[in-house]
């Protein structure tokens, strides 16, 4: 099956890729390994055909755009790589000092693929020869503050979530950390800063930055999803206005993406309230909401999502081919939906698979089947 039919899905990795047509086969990085989901034709059944790296929760996904390589992130277990799309995986973990990677990212430039790793606790490594040797950019972790950042679940450590890279440069990107800091750097990771305007002393949750997209018309214009809401900025996060907090419809937004053919669109994801709620209530409530106004007013996304709403949707990917594009959504019980319209509706193409998760949130849900 040729590499540029294949897409992925997960958490903490990219979450929007090109295919040269609409995608045959999902690559779904789950708490047990990668399912690898198949359709004979570009309109047929979704199948579950195979599952790669049994045994380990993966938390990022990335199909490297410009050789083809399939590179996996694992919580515990360092980052894996297959040069075959899959039929061959191998440990990339050289220099990996911290290997309990959270997200995987990769920008082209003047000196080939660079390819990054957000670790707990949070510090950055980068490759720059496709995973073989990692080294450490330590100065990610001691930004100013950054002994007040942490993360609820125990042993409470923050961790580096999510890229965001610019692309008129590819020295500069924004690093999100759960919880602690929205960081920008201008030199490929040499050096940071902090971008804290957003931040209000009475905020519930001390800067909890989950994803953060840039408007592909105009790049200085940042949407940044927290544990607080949606946040709009439109300096290259210099300065922010927030469009929705605790009292929304999605009141812990984890996942955004600006629709690929209309930049005025976008959709979010996430759960009715934060996760210390689901210990008690077992309902995340998890959802997708579509704004056509950059977060002012919003309109359900979620005909063909399930009605009892108790699982969360923790990843969302849209992926892009000549003259269209499909949305994929996984959810703490398992289950893969996709849209062909453009999150109008949804169709169930997978269930039973091992939790589509962020860390151990979906623990917090399995309790009300135990």
């Amino acid at each position: 099956m040729p590499a540029a039919q294949t897409a992925c899905l997960s958490t903490n990795g990219p979450n929007v890729c090109q295919c040269a047509g609409k995608p045959t086969r999902l690559l779904v990085a789950t708490t047990n390994g990668i399912s690898v989901l198949e359709r004979t034709t570009a309109s047929g059944d979704w199948q579950v055909s195979d599952l790669w790296l049994p045994g380990k929760h993966i938390s990022a996904l990335l199909i490297e755009p410009v050789n083809g390589g399939y590179f996996a992130g694992v919580h515990h277990g360092g980052v894996f790589y297959s040069p075959d799309q899959g039929g061959s995986w191998e440990r990339r973990s050289d220099g990996l000092t911290i290997e309990h990677v959270y997200s995987l990212g990769s920008v082209p430039g003047h000196a080939g693929v660079t390819i990054y790793a957000g670790t707990e606790p949070v510090s950055l490594f980068r490759s720059q020869n496709y995973g073989k040797t990692w080294t450490e950019l330590p100065a990610i972790g001691k930004v100013p503050g950054h002994d007040k950042w942490t993360f609820p679940p125990p042993p409470h450590i923050a961790h580096t979530k999510s890229f965001t890279f610019d692309p008129r440069d590819p020295d500069v990107f924004y690093a999100t950390i759960e919880q602690g800091a929205l960081l920008k750097t201008s030199d490929g990771g040499v050096s940071w800063r902090e971008l804290g305007s957003f931040y209000r002393s009475d905020d519930r949750w001390y800067k909890d930055i989950h994803r953060l997209v840039f408007r592909p018309s105009n790049p200085d214009e940042l949407f940044m999803a927290t544990g607080m809401g949606l946040y709009h900025s439109r300096d290259a996060g210099e300065t922010w206005e927030q469009r929705t907090g605790l009292d929304f419809d999605i009141g812990y937004p984890d996942q955004l993406i600006l629709d690929p053919h209309d930049d005025r669109v976008m959709l979010m994801s996430g759960a009715r309230h934060d996760p210390s709620t689901w210990r008690q209530s077992h309902q995340a409530q998890g959802t997708v909401l579509r704004t056509r106004d950059g977060g002012r007013t919003w309109e359900p996304a979620n005909r063909g999502l399930p009605k009892d709403a108790r699982a969360n949707i923790e990843a969302l990917n849209a992926v892009v081919y000549p003259g269209d594009y499909s949305l994929f959504a996984g959810n703490t019980d398992g289950e893969v939906f996709c849209s062909e319209n453009g999150g109008d509706s949804w169709t169930h193409i997978a269930g039973g698979l091992t939790p589509i998760s962020k860390g151990g949130h979906f623990r917090n849900l399995q309790v009300a089947t135990a």
